[in-house]
């Protein structure tokens, strides 16, 4: 069996960079049926991290369906709290587009756990 996501990533990156037709391909293909699940959220970061270049809208798409995963209830628990902190610390730094998509979920969520509290605090703060 083809492994799809290394396929896809392959094909993205071809040229070294992400720009604005490949982010607009992604955009329809994981907007379709507007659900996002954790492997999808986490092909789009590894993607992201793995791009040696990368258009904003790109880094603002993943984003958006990170936000649209972590909020499908509304709430944000410490388990989130962890994988959200795996995903701003993968390529070893919190950049300003990070700390204001922090800033942002906390103020999106219904409910925030302490855990999740404490990373806005340390990361974006």
């Amino acid at each position: 069996m083809a492994d799809w996501q290394r396929l896809a990533k392959d094909l993205v990156l071809i040229d070294g960079m992400v720009g604005e037709r490949e982010t607009e391909i992604l955009r329809r293909a994981f907007l379709a049926d507007g659900v996002i699940n954790r492997t999808e959220a986490e092909f789009l970061i590894d993607l992201r991290n793995s791009a040696p270049k990368a258009v904003v809208r790109f880094h603002t798409f993943v984003f958006e369906v990170v936000k649209k995963m972590m909020l499908a209830d509304g709430d944000l628990t410490a388990a989130e709290a962890g994988w959200l902190e795996r995903f701003i610390l993968r390529d070893g730094r919190v950049d300003e587009l990070e700390r204001t998509f922090l800033r942002e979920l906390k103020a999106a969520a219904r409910r925030t756990s302490p855990e999740f509290n404490a990373l806005v605090a340390k990361y974006a703060g």
